[in-house]
């Protein structure tokens, strides 16, 4: 069985992080294997919530593994609390990575325009360094700038973004996509959670998938806010599927489906959106 090392938060509470990533990647017939970056009561968006720095104790986690001879046939990072984990990740590529080990990056720095909390520009410099070593990188738009221009750079572009048409809109965030393939070296890009006012006033969200220098997007229905952990199912599908060699393509599409349902049944329910997504009885779609 293929294994995937899953470098991420374990949240007790919101359904993100290791406890989405863990049953979406088994679901697909991979094993994960998680490295927590921090153990949390609850996801930092309830407001309040206990949070154990794990930055120390990794590299103990890794030095067992390394006497285990682990080989991973795949890495998937996401939210990282510092940029001194972004220097452990480093040093875990380096001990158990070859030129055929997948990795995924997701470069969790932010999201509608704005920097998370946690964000540095260290932070930014040091994932800069890090996404070099990726397979393929999940950024959303404001992830995209801050990777390629920095936070004053992302704030001027996504204030041109929002006076933008659709056509013209989506033709920029394609540049911007074959712009981070090529200055980052990297085989695919997938651009995520783009969301696209329509000429109805509806809100469609779409996915673009840069490989080759050729762009595809994917489109799904905007259904409900932001939920939490959703970005993590996403990616959790695509580092899996990854690993066992499908497309990039047929990976988001394989997502999209999947989280489609699992959102929609979250607005039925009311589910608040710190509580994430209804994904259980869909993680029988991905075996």
């Amino acid at each position: 069985m293929k294994k995937i090392a899953v470098i991420h938060d374990l949240s007790g509470m919101g359904k993100c992080s290791l406890t989405a990533a863990i049953p979406v990647i088994s679901a697909m017939g991979v094993q994960a294997c998680p490295l927590p970056t921090a153990i949390l009561s609850n996801q930092t968006g309830y407001g309040s919530y206990f949070w154990d720095d794990y930055t120390d104790r990794m590299e103990q986690i890794m030095d067992e593994w390394k006497k285990m001879g682990f080989r991973p046939d795949g890495v998937y990072t996401g939210f990282l609390g510092d940029a001194r984990q972004v220097d452990v990740i480093l040093k875990f590529v380096d001990m158990f990575c070859t030129e055929l080990t997948h990795i995924l990056i997701d470069p969790v720095m932010g999201d509608q325009g704005r920097v998370y909390k946690t964000y540095s520009k260290e932070l930014c410099e040091k994932m800069r360094t890090l996404v070099r070593h990726a397979t393929v990188i999940t950024p959303n738009i404001t992830e995209a700038l801050l990777l390629l221009y920095g936070e004053q750079g992302m704030k001027e572009r996504m204030e041109l973004f929002s006076s933008m048409k659709e056509e013209q809109l989506l033709g920029e965030i394609e540049e911007l996509g074959r712009r981070l393939a090529y200055h980052f070296g990297l085989e695919s890009i997938v651009i995520t959670g783009v969301d696209i006012l329509c000429s109805d006033s509806s809100v469609k969200m779409g996915n673009l998938v840069v490989e080759k220098n050729e762009a595809a997007w994917y489109f799904s229905v905007k259904e409900g806010g932001s939920y939490s952990g959703t970005g993590d199912l996403f990616a959790s599908v695509l580092s899996a599927g990854m690993v066992k060699g499908i497309s990039m393509k047929e990976c988001v599409q394989k997502a999209i489906s999947f989280l489609s349902g699992a959102i929609h049944d979250a607005v039925l329910e009311g589910t608040d959106r710190n509580d994430g997504v209804c994904f259980e009885k869909y993680l029988k779609m991905l075996a």
